[in-house]
């Protein structure tokens, strides 16, 4: 095994072999000592990766007046209260949407609408948006978003996370890992002590261990 984060990351893109598109590179957490089937043990945290993903995220942002205006030069799109209404009409074109889009940010006092329009849509699948206060800087949020992952273990021992590309540098990716891991940490209940192991990789690459 790897003795240090950066070590591993660099063996797992040597590793890898050449593909003819840009891999992502992917973290693998085991949990251990901890009753998943309870919702408050879960893992669901967002984490702002200093290093950035690597790869474009989407982002859709449900809003209206300046705020919609602000938001049309950083998101990938801003729908308004009438093309919510239509999405909650066409639950193909909902599903269609929530595939697409990595995160999504709505003005708080459009939050009840979503709930009723496209809940079961979206909270199934963790996507609910971030609402957006008043005070908020929406273009501020966005550029904070694109550099988000959201760790999400629901009731399985194992998840996956992204933690950057293979065209980024094993120490730039190694941060990333390093924010995550300590984030996990803090939120779990005992800790490290809750983490059974750790493994990165391309996304076809082979996966190698990550130090504690």
């Amino acid at each position: 095994m790897a003795d240090t984060i950066e070590e591993a990351v660099a063996h797992a893109l040597d590793e890898a072999p050449p593909r003819e598109f840009r891999e992502t590179v992917d973290l693998a957490v085991n949990l251990r000592d901890l009753d998943l089937n309870d919702p408050s043990n879960r893992v669901d945290e967002s984490v702002v990766l200093p290093a950035g993903t690597g790869q474009e995220t989407r982002i859709v942002v449900f809003a209206t007046g300046e705020t919609a205006l602000r938001a049309q030069d950083v998101a990938d799109e801003v729908l308004g209260p009438d093309e919510l209404e239509e999405l909650g009409d066409d639950d193909d074109a909902a599903k269609d949407v929530a595939g697409e889009t990595d995160f999504f940010v709505a003005e708080a006092a459009l939050m009840q609408d979503i709930g009723r329009y496209l809940g079961t849509v979206l909270g199934p699948r963790g996507k609910m948006p971030t609402p957006l206060q008043p005070d908020d800087d929406v273009v501020e949020t966005i550029d904070r978003m694109k550099n988000t992952v959201q760790l999400r273990s629901r009731d399985r021992r194992t998840f996956h996370t992204r933690v950057g590309a293979e065209h980024m540098g094993a120490a730039e990716i190694s941060e990333n890992i390093d924010v995550i891991a300590r984030r996990l940490e803090a939120s779990l209940e005992k800790g490290p002590l809750n983490i059974d192991s750790m493994y990165v990789k391309t996304t076809m690459g082979p996966s190698v261990e990550v130090p504690a």
